[in-house]
């Protein structure tokens, strides 16, 4: 259609104005009907025999970035996979120099960290141009430091914070009443399948193997370790102030926890994951969720044939997509 503002543009012959003329009803009618044709049989085409729609779901650079970091936490390293999909984090770099969680959109911190850090575990340079935007970005936003609590966890897991860097986290609340306020089913059924793997992390603090030692100490103003702000509101709002409080306190708590109730926790949490592993389609059909459930089988010491851990790694897998030598999931 023919833009108004080249109405304006338009430039005078002698005396009188060139107005362009506008598109035919009729031929505008007859395009969106051609057109919506060609969006028709490109559905049909790719209908599956039993009538069903499949396509792939790109996501940000978060999943691909934690793809390459499950395999380095678990020592399952498959380099010409993960040159695929850092090539694909590569080609999503913005021109700010870090990752936004959307095409085009602003520096995100988080992402930002996840694929600074996915990348150097593939052996990308540090000094190597797209690193060092990078590395600018995050750190003249504040650094690794303020990323969000996932974030935060993944690197604690790796041992690049502290573990007072992620707020606690007990795997008790598994045994909470319906009644009670953080009883689990308060929450969604997406967030329930990241929280229920991610309380048995949170409460074994494991290691992560990382067999290449890898570490993003550049990407801190101040030494992780020194970082005394992780935890606060940064709203401030009263709510936020309640939880900030909460947390205090269960640290002072967290020492005294009776291991019993734990082990008890544990079990009820195992449960969950396991009446929900989905098959090969995976716990709650989302990354997130699925590598929480691999690593807290490998925390528990399940062996990698186990079926269970078996089931999650096909899971995680089969998200991948490979495309022009890029993949991501």
């Amino acid at each position: 259609m023919t833009n108004i503002t080249n109405i304006f543009d338009a430039k005078p012959a002698g005396d009188e104005v060139e107005i362009p003329q506008p598109v035919d009803d009729g031929r505008l009618d007859d395009r969106i009907d051609d057109t919506i044709a060609e969006a028709r049989a490109w559905l049909a085409g790719r209908q599956c025999d039993d009538g069903h729609w499949a396509f792939e779901l790109e996501a940000d650079a978060t999943i691909p970035a934690e793809y390459i970091m499950l395999n380095h936490y678990l020592d399952e390293i498959d380099d010409e996979v993960e040159g695929k999909l850092a090539n694909y984090l590569r080609a999503i770099q913005e021109g700010h120099g870090g990752w936004p969680l959307y095409h085009d959109g602003d520096f995100d911190m988080s992402a930002s960290v996840k694929a600074y850090f996915a990348l150097k575990l593939t052996g990308d340079d540090i000094d190597a141009p797209h690193m060092l935007r990078a590395r600018e970005a995050i750190l003249n936003h504040g650094g690794a430091a303020r990323s969000n609590v996932f974030t935060r966890f993944t690197l604690a897991l790796f041992g690049h914070v502290p573990w007072r860097a992620v707020p606690v986290m007990r795997v008790e609340a598994m045994l909470l009443p319906k009644w009670a306020l953080f009883h689990i089913d308060k929450v969604s059924y997406w967030s329930r399948t990241v929280m229920v793997p991610l309380l048995i992390l949170a409460v074994k603090k494991p290691r992560a193997r990382n067999p290449r030692g890898v570490g993003i100490k550049e990407l801190f103003v101040r030494p992780a370790d020194e970082e005394t702000n992780y935890i606060h509101n940064p709203t401030g709002h009263w709510i936020g102030s309640v939880l900030v409080a909460l947390d205090k306190v269960a640290r002072l708590i967290e020492p005294y926890m009776p291991r019993f109730l734990e082990n008890i926790a544990i079990d009820k949490a195992l449960t969950f994951i396991k009446e929900r592993l989905n098959g090969e389609d995976g716990l709650g059909g989302i990354f997130p969720a699925m590598a929480n459930s691999l690593m807290a089988f490998d925390t528990l010491g399940y062996a990698r044939n186990h079926p269970d851990c078996a089931t999650a790694r096909k899971a995680v897998d089969k998200l991948l997509v490979f495309k022009d030598g890029m993949g991501y999931c």
